[in-house]
């Protein structure tokens, strides 16, 4: 897809990945539609991208099904079409074990990490499947094949994620819309402040120690180039997906124990 005068919803759009992408493809000429809880979040996103119309900034609740029901009517009115659809947003959760972890906390990741998704896409599909070209991208994580401990609910929504794309891929086939999903591994972002999550000094060096992570604006071209642009069915970010992705094919039990080995640490 040339992305020059189109028009893409973009979730998140108020920190990390999700302002990459969304200054990305202004900087391409392409209008952006940026979706974010955080307002303020929103505001400095608007202020660093300087385009005027060309980005408009709605904030709205993911995980509010009359909300974002509402969202394709005022993006329309605003932009005149709606071309893409990028799904970015997420959280992760406290780094404990799921025997510890609060019903409150998974209901809280799934309604923004899969539920987010699943009224955004409701949302706006109908929408996508009517233009000569669209393009849907979901991104899920490197956890949806790898799990980490103490993120298994997250890691678990995620790979929810990975199958809806995957699925709606195959529904879609025959139309003009091209599905894509992402897997990021280490993104140096404000996700845990972000998420309400506080990871000790402990987790923190242990992390440091075992994950190099990529910078957002890296993340950002490769949602940008290899998702939007060339439609890819699936592409990872960093060298740490790339692998553990093949690793998980070879062995999904091998990689378990990989990870665990590198991560366990995160638990205290």
């Amino acid at each position: 897809m040339n992305v020059q005068g189109k028009v893409f919803v973009v979730t998140g759009a108020g920190n990390g990945i999700g302002r990459e992408v969304t200054l990305q493809l202004l900087a391409k000429g392409a209008r952006v539609a940026g979706i974010d809880l955080n307002e303020q979040g929103l505001a400095e996103t608007a202020k660093l991208a300087n385009a005027g119309a060309h980005f408009t900034t709605h904030a709205v609740n993911i995980t509010d099904r009359d909300a974002t029901a509402a969202l394709p009517a005022v993006v329309q009115e605003a932009h005149g079409q709606v071309d893409g659809l990028i799904n970015i947003a997420g959280v992760i959760q406290q780094f404990v074990r799921v025997i510890d972890l609060p019903f409150s906390e998974i209901e809280k990741i799934m309604n923004v990490n899969f539920w987010g998704v699943i009224n955004m896409v409701k949302a706006f599909l109908p929408v996508l499947v009517e233009r000569p070209e669209a393009s849907l991208v979901n991104i899920s994580s490197m956890g949806a094949y790898a799990p980490v401990p103490g993120q298994a609910v997250y890691g678990a929504s995620k790979a929810a994620v990975r199958l809806l794309s995957e699925a709606l891929y195959a529904e879609l086939m025959d139309t003009d819309v091209a599905v894509s999903v992402v897997f990021p591994g280490a993104i140096g972002t404000n996700i845990a402040q972000n998420s309400g999550v506080r990871i000790g000094s402990g987790a923190e060096s242990a992390a440091e120690s075992t994950h190099k992570t990529m910078s957002p604006s890296e993340a950002g071209r490769v949602i940008v180039e290899e998702a939007i642009e060339k439609g890819k069915f699936r592409a990872t970010i960093g060298k740490d997906a790339a692998i553990m992705d093949k690793l998980a094919r070879l062995s999904p039990k091998k990689a378990a124990e990989t990870i665990a080995k590198q991560m366990g640490d995160l638990l205290g």
